[in-house]
């Protein structure tokens, strides 16, 4: 057995209770507001810490999924998530497989071209008017097209595509197969663990962003479920609506939920189905995230 010495075991000491505490301010603003979501709105105002739900009840999410604005925003979510993250993965990756190779003509002036738009910008106002122009405002496809590229998922891609043996790639060529069908047939099935790095990176973009669902479009038809969060949150008004809207549906005895526990189960529908995704996508994660970080 290793001896460990003095020193190793002090920080192994000081390592473990440092890493507990990061998990603990992580976890517990979540489990907060989980236990506060399956709580009775009368025991929850009444302050406090505590660590199981006062009074339990599941009446804040009958609340919340009586709305069908809820359902409006969910079902924008979903397409939006599912439709940008695979075109953002097809088109990415195309790009990203051709700049891998190194007999391209002008590989450098594109590459180079591209990093610029990584730290530069044109500003809110003109990527607006390009985006009139083109009719994407109040367009559910302004979710989609502007995000179909992005240059930092096409350098992880591009460092995952150079680890495939270049022979393979040969073997295929001489067999007549075009690059099309090389990337097809043998990039996407040899870089499944980049592609689902990348697609978990994509999908919790769209999922959580709201200030594109904000700026460019105007009808609720379009308002993702992260907007509807936002404008209960930053306006209790609207919480307050939902609790007033369904306050008939509560039987006789039991408190009506309130502005503050609706608020609550919100957040907690938001983000449950990244949070129930993410283990199934774990292993890829772990094997993409170190892409590039051990070399031979």
């Amino acid at each position: 057995m290793k001896k460990v010495n003095s020193t190793d075991l002090v920080f192994n000491i000081l390592n473990t209770i440092f890493m507990l505490f990061l998990v603990f301010i992580t976890v517990f603003p979540f489990w907060v507001c989980l236990v506060g979501s399956f709580s009775d709105s009368y025991e929850y105002t009444r302050g406090g810490i505590f660590f199981i739900p006062r009074g339990f009840n599941l009446y804040n999410y009958k609340v919340v999924f009586m709305d069908k604005t809820v359902y409006n925003a969910f079902l924008v979510t979903i397409l939006r998530t599912i439709i940008g993250t695979v075109s953002s993965l097809l088109f990415t990756s195309l790009v990203a497989y051709g700049m891998s190779r190194k007999n391209l003509k002008g590989r450098n002036l594109y590459m180079s071209y591209m990093l610029v738009t990584m730290f530069f910008g044109g500003g809110l106002i003109p990527y607006y008017v390009v985006l009139r122009k083109l009719g994407l405002i109040d367009n559910f496809l302004v979710y989609i097209i502007p995000l179909l590229f992005s240059v930092w998922n096409m350098l992880v891609f591009i460092a995952y595509f150079r680890e495939i043996p270049e022979v393979i790639l040969e073997s295929a060529r001489i067999d007549g197969v075009n690059e099309y069908g090389i990337f097809f047939m043998f990039i996407v099935p040899l870089s499944k663990p980049v592609f689902a790095a990348v697609a978990l990176f994509t999908a919790v973009s769209h999922w959580n962003s709201f200030y594109d669902s904000l700026v460019f479009t105007s009808s609720n038809k379009l308002q993702t479920i992260q907007l509807f969060l936002y404008r209960i949150m930053s306006n209790s008004s609207e919480a307050a609506g939902m609790a007033r809207a369904a306050a008939m549906a509560v039987p006789p005895g039991i408190r009506k939920p309130s502005s503050e526990t609706i608020k609550l189960a919100t957040m907690i529908v938001t983000i449950a189905p990244i949070l129930v995704s993410y283990p199934f996508l774990q292993k890829y994660f772990i094997k993409g995230v170190m892409i590039g970080a051990v070399k031979d």
